[in-house]
């Protein structure tokens, strides 16, 4: 059934020299939780940009800063990256499978982010030096895919049992919000957690900073973002009208944080933040970033100038992936988040958790240990078909609207041709096309149930020129009436489908046509 819809600089300076000496660092000050170990939250924190900005970061380190360019400019850029030790002293870990597994973590840091910006891009708020991301980069063996699994933040944990990194108290194995294991432990303890809790062998830990990412949108010449329909959030800023806009590191910042321009909040959020990175990464690889050695500097100082990352991390790692990715596209990348069994478990002195849908998250993870890919395969004929022939974007997949064709002229056929059409394109018809009432029609007709706007605004692009009227009581069904002015029907798709066991885009599925 359809769903009810009642009713997103120039070039960076020369490298600046590291805020703190390379090495090991000690983990930035914090401020300290209440007895039980959770990490206090301001008013200001909802309010954050979350794993969008931090994600699109991590992926550049590995797209920008893996250029394979030469060993000596990427042994220079790494001298500004910030050490850290996640896997001191860690034993019982689960067995490595087949390729490469990264744990990016996303801090609450914001120290190079001017006035001015803070400003004109609502970032006010003090840092609670916390992490609100944490997300799983699986790199396959051959080095020509990319799965990205979100771990919600609030989602429910057990943290092992461990030393508390400020205190130096000791704490027994207790339930937390996933988060809390970075305020109580660091990088450390939150290794630990997240691999207690997938199964799945960590390699490499990578911690950033959104402060380096609007310099890194602009650096690669901004981004381009494709949208259904108007966006605007008050919270952020965003405001964006349906078309194609090609976003700097100021209006990519707004497009990531927002949450409040669809019903869908987290949900929607997410969605965008997948268009993003996928963009993102299109825009990398094509406009030479990875050829051109002053850009990939600019670039890949603003980027790295505010990660940290485990010391096996470094120049060969980079040049390494570098050579193997140098093909990597949006099709490389596959995105989806760790299926959720109960969004609102309640546990008593934490409130409301994520919990984790226990069989399906356990064939996800299992998945990514042996390197599978985790959206299904396309048939070659079909793959970007679509695409190629200039899809339009619409609000709502065209698999959900289902459409009962009428002929209103006398032309035989005609109304068959137009079920053959809308069924090609993706649209639930009857595929049983009938005679309309009126048979001289010059216009085609698209008669919705207005509950159900968006799905006909999504129909009605399908058929250029066509006419929208509103029947209240019509129902879910959209109904349309052919008229002689039809020559054919446009192809379409959603802005994000998520398809497969999994619920899994890939990244060219989200960029713009």
């Amino acid at each position: 059934m359809v769903p009810s819809h009642r009713g997103g600089v120039p070039l960076v300076p020369a490298p600046r020299p590291p805020q703190r000496p390379p090495g090991p660092r000690t983990t930035p000050p914090r401020r300290r939780p209440p007895q039980g170990g959770r990490p206090v939250r301001s008013r200001k924190q909802d309010e954050r940009p979350r794993w969008g900005m931090r994600m699109a970061t991590g992926l550049s380190v590995l797209v920008l800063g893996a250029g394979g360019i030469g060993h000596a400019l990427v042994s220079n850029l790494e001298g500004g990256i910030g050490r850290v030790d996640p896997f001191r002293d860690m034993k019982n870990r689960p067995q490595s499978g087949h390729g490469t597994n990264l744990l990016l973590v996303g801090t609450d840091g914001r120290d190079t982010v001017t006035t001015a910006e803070k400003q004109k891009y609502k970032l006010g708020g003090a840092p609670c030096h916390c992490t609100d991301t944490i997300m799983l980069v699986h790199l396959s063996a051959d080095k020509r895919r990319a799965s990205v699994v979100s771990l919600p933040r609030d989602s429910y944990a057990e943290i092992p049992a461990h030393t508390d990194r400020t205190t130096g108290k000791k704490h027994n194995s207790h339930p937390v919000k996933l988060n809390a294991a970075y305020a109580e432990g660091g990088p450390t303890l939150t290794v630990r957690t997240v691999e207690h809790m997938t199964g799945v062998k960590v390699d490499h830990y990578l911690e950033v900073d959104f402060t380096s990412f609007m310099k890194t949108v602009d650096a690669v010449g901004g981004v381009q973002i494709c949208t259904a329909r108007p966006m605007k959030d008050r919270y952020t800023g965003l405001d964006l009208p349906a078309g194609t806009h090609q976003l700097d590191g100021g209006r990519a910042l707004q497009y990531v944080r927002s949450r409040h321009v669809d019903v869908g909040s987290d949900l929607g959020r997410m969605q965008r933040q997948q268009r993003f990175m996928a963009a993102l990464i299109k825009q990398a690889t094509s406009n030479g970033v990875l050829l051109n050695p002053v850009r990939f500097q600019q670039v890949s100082a603003s980027v790295l100038g505010s990660v940290r990352a485990d010391e096996g991390f470094g120049t060969e790692q980079m040049l390494a992936f570098g050579k193997a990715m140098k093909d990597f596209s949006p099709a490389s990348s596959e995105f989806t988040s760790v299926p959720i069994g109960n969004p609102g478990f309640q546990v008593k002195g934490i409130g409301s958790t994520v919990q984790w849908d226990a069989a399906k998250s356990k064939k996800l993870f299992q998945a990514l240990r042996e390197d599978k890919p985790l959206a299904p395969a396309k048939p070659k004929q079909a793959a970007g078909a679509a695409e190629k022939a200039g899809a339009a974007l619409v609000d709502v997949a065209p698999e959900e609207i289902r459409v009962q064709v009428y002929n209103g002229t006398p032309k035989d056929g005609l109304g068959k041709d137009v079920d053959a059409g809308l069924r090609a394109t993706g649209f639930n018809t009857t595929d049983a096309p009938l005679n309309g009432k009126l048979r001289d029609l010059e216009r085609t007709l698209v008669t919705y149930d207005p509950r159900w706007d968006r799905s006909a605004k999504s129909l009605a692009t399908a058929l250029p020129g066509s006419e929208l009227k509103a029947v209240k009581g019509q129902g879910a069904t959209m109904e349309v009436t052919a008229g002689s002015d039809f020559t054919k029907v446009r192809p379409v798709r959603a802005e994000s489908r998520q398809t497969g066991e999994f619920a899994t885009v890939t990244g060219d599925e989200v960029v713009c046509p």
